[in-house]
C-alpha cells in the first residue's frame, strides 16, 4: 500500500481565488485529496505554532541556467529555498559553445535531482552570422530537439529580422515547433506596431524583453503574453508591473539571467513581494508567478489539484514569501533556508576552448586622425546600449582609455580558434584601476574584458585563458607599477563550456560575491559588472555592441 502524507494549512486556491483551512493528502507523488477543515481542527494542528500558509510553487518562465555560473543540479539546490519548483530553461548558451552535446549535457544533469527544468530547443544558434560561436543548429537540428519529450519548446526567437522578411531557417523553425504543438518564445525589444503584429502571428507567443510599459502594452494587444523579467542585469519589474492589473492571464515572471549571488539571496518570491508592496491583487499575482508558465507550456508541475503533482509551498505569510518548506512530486526539498538537495559527487565538464594568450601589444589602437570615436554606453539594469561619438584620448600615436571621463577599452578575443582581438570603447563601468575578463559573454561566449590599461585587460584575459573559463579581475598591487608580477590576481574556473563551475553552489556564490566586490574596486558603480559585461557583446540588443568581428550596429545590423 501506498504511504499517505497529510499536510494542513491555509490552502491559497488560485483557482477559486479564496484562501481557506485545509488538509492535502497525497502518495506516490500526487495529490490524492484536497479537504476543507475547521479553523477549530487547523488550530489544533498547530498549537502555540504558526500555520503555514500552502500554495503552489513558483516557476521561473525564462530562464538561462548557464548564467548562475552553476550547472542545472545545484541551480536547483539554490532555488529550492525559494520555493521555485519548475523553470522554463533555454540552454542556447551552452548550445552556442558545444551545440547538441552541450543541450544533451543540461538536460541530463537537471534528471538527477528532484527539480523540473523544462528546456527548450534553442532557435538561434549562432545568434547572428556576425560572430564566432562553438557550433550551429540548423532546422533539421531542432526539430530533432523539438521531437523529444525533455524539451518543451522552441527558445527564443531572436532573429527578429529573419521572422520578419521570411527567412527560410527561421520559419522552419517556427513550423517544427509548431508541428510538434510545443510554444514558441520571442525576443523582439522595441519591436513595435505592424511589425511587432506580423511577428506575432507567425506563431511567436511570449517576449521577455519589453523595457517600457507602451511596448509591452502593444504587444499585448496583439495576443502576446509578456515576461516580466528581473534578472542580475536586465531589470524591467517597475516598467511593467502596473499591467499585471488589467492583465493577470497574460502575464509571467522571470529572471533571463541571474548570479548566484543573487539565487542566494531570492528568486521568483522576491518579484510576488515587490508585486503585492505594489498593491497588485494577491491573486493576479500568483497567477503569473505560478499558474500561467505551467498552463502556457503544459508543464507537468503541479498546481494543488486533486491528481496533480504535488509541487507546493509551505510561506509564512502572503506578503514576504518567506519559505517554510518546498516539496516537488511529494519529496520536501527544502527546509526553510536549508536545501534538502544534495550536491552530485564527481561530475564531468563539456567544454569548447582553443586560443593562446595574448600580449599588451595585441591591444594597441593606432590613431587615425579621428575626431571622434563610436563609443558603447552601458546602461546599469539594461541590456540596451546607446551609440555615442566622442574625442579620442591620444599618446604616443595611440588611442587609449580616458580615465577622466570613464570611456575604456573594451575587448573580445575568440575562444574558438586564434585570431586578431576586436577592439572599442565603453563608457559608464567606471573602472579606474585594473581590469574584469569572462568567457561568459553572450551569445557566443567568446572572452570579452574591460579595464584602465593594456597592460590589465591582458592580465584579465590571460587568467580566463589559463582556466579555459571563467571570470576574472585583476588590480594593481600596493599602488604599484603595472610591471609584470605587480597584479593582485582572482579567477573564478568555469570548465562547463565556460560558463559554469562544477562546485556547490553556495560556495560559488560566495566566490563570485569576492570577485564582484574587487570589481567595484577598481571604481566601477555598476550594480553587476560582469553581468553587465556579458552583454556587451550580445548583438541582438540594439544600439552598439562589440563581438570578436568587430563593432556592431544593432539598429542597422551590420557592422560600423
Amino acid at each position: 500500500m501506498a504511504n499517505t502524507t497529510n499536510i494542513s494549512g491555509q490552502l491559497v486556491d488560485v483557482w477559486q481565488q479564496q484562501i481557506y483551512p485545509a488538509t492535502i493528502s497525497f502518495e506516490n507523488g500526487k495529490i490524492s485529496s484536497i479537504t476543507r477543515i475547521s479553523t477549530e481542527q487547523l488550530q489544533q494542528q498547530y498549537p502555540g505554532a504558526e500555520i503555514p500558509y500552502i500554495m503552489p510553487g513558483f516557476t521561473d518562465s525564462h530562464v538561462h541556467i548557464e548564467s548562475s555560473l552553476l550547472v542545472p543540479s545545484e541551480f536547483a539546490r539554490l532555488a529550492v529555498v525559494h520555493g521555485t519548483v519548475a523553470t522554463v530553461s533555454d540552454p542556447h548558451e551552452i548550445a552556442n559553445v558545444c551545440g547538441l552535446p552541450g543541450v544533451h549535457y543540461m538536460i541530463e544533469n537537471g534528471k538527477q535531482v528532484p527539480f523540473k527544468f523544462n528546456f527548450g530547443a534553442p532557435s538561434c544558434v549562432p545568434a547572428t552570422s556576425f560572430e564566432t560561436a562553438g557550433a550551429a543548429l540548423n532546422s533539421d537540428d531542432v526539430a530533432a530537439l523539438l521531437a523529444l519529450n525533455d524539451i518543451r519548446y522552441l527558445s527564443e526567437m531572436m532573429n527578429f529580422p529573419g521572422v520578419l522578411n521570411g527567412d527560410p531557417e527561421v520559419m522552419k523553425k517556427i513550423a517544427a515547433a509548431q508541428a510538434a504543438g510545443k510554444p514558441v518564445d520571442g525576443h523582439a525589444p522595441g519591436l513595435r506596431g505592424e511589425e511587432a503584429a506580423h511577428y506575432i502571428a507567425t506563431g511567436i507567443s511570449t517576449d521577455h524583453e519589453c523595457f517600457t510599459a507602451e511596448e509591452a502594452l502593444d504587444k499585448l494587444q496583439h495576443g502576446m503574453m509578456i515576461l516580466i523579467r528581473e534578472g542580475s542585469a536586465a531589470r524591467n519589474f517597475e516598467a511593467l508591473i502596473p499591467l499585471l492589473h488589467d492583465y493577470p492571464g497574460d502575464i509571467m515572471f522571470c529572471s533571463d539571467d541571474k548570479h548566484p549571488d543573487s539565487l542566494v539571496a531570492g528568486h521568483i518570491n522576491q518579484l510576488c513581494a515587490r508585486a503585492v508592496a505594489y498593491d497588485i491583487n494577491l491573486f493576479h499575482v500568483l497567477q503569473a508567478a505560478c499558474v500561467n508558465p505551467v498552463v502556457h507550456y503544459n508543464l507537468p508541475v503541479g498546481l494543488l489539484r486533486e491528481g496533480d503533482p504535488a509541487d507546493f509551498i509551505l510561506v509564512k505569510d502572503l506578503t514576504h514569501f518567506q519559505v517554510f518548506a518546498t516539496y516537488i512530486n511529494g519529496l520536501q526539498v527544502s527546509d526553510g533556508p536549508a536545501s534538502l538537495i544534495p550536491s552530485l559527487p564527481g561530475l564531468s565538464a563539456i567544454n569548447q576552448f582553443h586560443c593562446a594568450p595574448i600580449q599588451p601589444e595585441d591591444l594597441q589602437v593606432s590613431y587615425q586622425q579621428q575626431v571622434t570615436i563610436p563609443v558603447i554606453e552601458a546602461l546599469d539594469g539594461q541590456l540596451i546600449t546607446n551609440r555615442l561619438e566622442l574625442p579620442p584620448l591620444v599618446e604616443h600615436h595611440q588611442i587609449i582609455p580616458n580615465l577622466v571621463n570613464d570611456v575604456l577599452k573594451v575587448v573580445v578575443v575568440n575562444r574558438y580558434h586564434q585570431a586578431p582581438p576586436a577592439i572599442a570603447w565603453i563608457k559608464n563601468f567606471g573602472i579606474q584601476n585594473g581590469a574584469i575578463a569572462s568567457s561568459v559573454a553572450h551569445d557566443s561566449h567568446n572572452i570579452i574584458a574591460v579595464g584602465s590599461s593594456d597592460e590589465s585587460i591582458t592580465e584579465a584575459i590571460n587568467l580566463v585563458i589559463a582556466e579555459k573559463g571563467g571570470l576574472s579581475c585583476v588590480i594593481p598591487a600596493n599602488d604599484s607599477p603595472t610591471a609584470a608580477g605587480s597584479w593582485q590576481r582572482s579567477v573564478l574556473p568555469l570548465p562547463v563550456a565556460g560558463l559554469m563551475s562544477l562546485n556547490d553552489g553556495y560556495e560559488v556564490a560566495a566566490t563570485y560575491t569576492a570577485l564582484d566586490r574587487m570589481a567595484k574596486s577598481t571604481g566601477s558603480t555598476l550594480a553587476s559588472p560582469f553581468m553587465t559585461l556579458s552583454f556587451m557583446a550580445l548583438l541582438v540588443i540594439p544600439h552598439l555592441k562589440l563581438s570578436d568581428k568587430g563593432l556592431f550596429n544593432g539598429n542597422k545590423f551590420q557592422f560600423e
